[in-house]
């Protein structure tokens, strides 16, 4: 597996998503993607699945440290204690002593960032976190947290993929250490019916999603966690290792219109123009 390795922390290049899986569907999936390779797991609080992502982990025959285990704390717990409850509870639930990283889901304005970076570094300190970091932040929030409060965030996990630039938060990260993990990797699937992508993969002999997977962990200081809720999408999803895209084929993709964002709840930040 392709490695991102940033600043001391080492996860691997594709991951797996768990957004809207739950229950048995959920546990089974987690399980049988570690069997497949997988060792980067993705959860949140919010996605109400952490204990069904747990016992995929423990029933995997894989062992723990070899598992890189993400989840998030909700925007409406970001005050100090209900941050490290919440973080508590996630643990509790996935059955974890620690997870690997920790992120704050979305900036909440209500909340001094400071207070919530500050239970985020005491569970750090306690052993519960071994990274921290942030999901769905803008520049500006990016250089509150690091420059003003010197928190050592490693990550801003955000949506990404050809239809949405995420240039100024890349430039961001990869000045200051950081790496980001791309969410909503195939656009809600629409990537794999772009034509573009689709004659790239024609090329290489590959579908566009997995066009679209390989120009994302093919980047400097990016990793991916496309979801898939069956066996034969996680499979063809981690089979992208065996290609790369050539300069002719990077240039078409940047020319693809980028500013399709899929995401914008109304508690978003003011995003960062492409």
């Amino acid at each position: 597996m392709q490695m991102v390795d940033v600043d001391g922390v080492r996860v691997p290049a594709l991951g797996f998503g768990t957004w809207q899986m739950d229950g048995a569907a959920c546990r089974d999936m987690v399980r049988e993607a570690i069997a497949l390779g997988y060792r980067h797991i993705d959860t949140a609080r919010m996605y109400g699945n952490e204990a069904a992502v747990g016992e995929g982990i423990r029933t995997a025959s894989v062992p723990r440290d070899e598992v890189f285990v993400t989840t998030k704390v909700w925007f409406d717990q970001l005050h100090y204690g209900d941050l490290k409850a919440s973080a508590e509870a996630s643990l509790k639930d996935l059955g974890l002593d620690a997870v690997d990283l920790l992120l704050i889901h979305w900036p909440n304005a209500e909340v001094p960032l400071s207070e919530s970076l500050r239970a985020m570094e005491d569970l750090q300190r306690e052993g519960k976190a071994r990274h921290v970091g942030v999901s769905n932040f803008n520049t500006s929030l990016l250089r509150e947290a690091r420059q003003k409060n010197g928190a050592d965030i490693v990550c801003n996990q955000v949506e990404y993929h050809p239809f949405l630039s995420q240039r100024p938060v890349l430039d961001y990260c990869r000045a200051n250490d950081m790496f980001v993990t791309a969410y909503c990797p195939l656009a809600k699937g629409e990537a794999p019916s772009d034509p573009t992508l689709r004659e790239i993969g024609a090329k290489h002999g590959k579908s566009a999603a997995q066009v679209t997977l390989r120009w994302l962990i093919q980047q400097p200081n990016v990793a991916a966690i496309p979801k898939a809720a069956k066996l034969e999408h996680a499979k063809a999803n981690l089979d992208i290792f065996d290609f790369a895209l050539d300069a002719e084929d990077l240039a078409r993709i940047e020319g693809l219109p980028g500013d399709r964002r899929m995401i914008d709840p109304s508690w978003a930040p003011a995003w960062d123009a492409a």
